[in-house]
């Protein structure tokens, strides 16, 4: 299964470091183009690769990690995506202001299917800040959370299969309508830095 990420802000950075600590390959691409990743590439080499972004929208599953006015262009002309995986890392507001913009109701994973259609988008690793994405999953006892929601069940499993090698623990909300409880802002589930507790053994003595 090959990996992407578009987008090398602080949350794009952030997922292909938690990669490549985990030994899994990807590669990462921008809008400026691969030259401008070379410092991150040759952080996290050899697992991570800087590529365009027409290559790095090839691979299997891809996450996008882009500042919204930017998504649509960032999305658009890079199919066909023929049923691959999009994780929409994205959250639905202006910056700098954090405001939120309007959808006209729809969720903001429903935008992103419209933009890059033929995707199975699942919506996830949007709810923490990139500092707690990027610290050791393993705390308190526990792990930390990643919510993942959207329509598709094989597509929601294989993401869910990946927080798991990267060590925190996926719990799913549901659909699409579903994630809106972590969109930013304004979700109730949003910036949560939640932990599941490993419960006790009980046979132990």
């Amino acid at each position: 299964m090959s990996i992407a990420i578009i987008g090398a802000g602080a949350i794009g950075s952030a997922i292909a470091r938690k990669l490549a600590r985990n030994g899994i390959k990807a590669s990462i691409a921008n809008s400026r183009g691969p030259e401008s990743l070379k410092a991150l590439a040759d952080e996290l080499s050899p697992h991570i690769k800087a590529v365009s972004i027409k290559e790095a929208a090839r691979a299997d599953v891809v996450f996008v990690a882009v500042n919204w006015d930017r998504l649509a262009v960032a999305l658009k002309d890079i199919g066909p995506w023929n049923g691959r995986i999009l994780i929409d890392a994205n959250n639905a507001v202006e910056v700098p202001s954090y405001q939120a913009v309007d959808l006209g109701g729809r969720a903001s994973s429903q935008a992103v299917a419209e933009w890059a259609p033929g995707a199975r988008v699942v919506k996830a690793f949007n709810h923490l800040v990139a500092a707690a994405l990027d610290a050791d999953p393993q705390v308190e006892g526990g792990r930390r959370v990643l919510f993942v929601s959207g329509d598709d069940t094989d597509a929601k499993k294989t993401v869910s299969d990946l927080i798991a090698r990267l060590g925190f623990k996926a719990i799913d909300l549901g659909g699409v309508n579903e994630g809106r409880l972590v969109q930013f802002p304004g979700g109730p589930l949003a910036i949560l830095n939640l932990v599941e507790l490993t419960a006790p053994d009980a046979t132990a003595s």
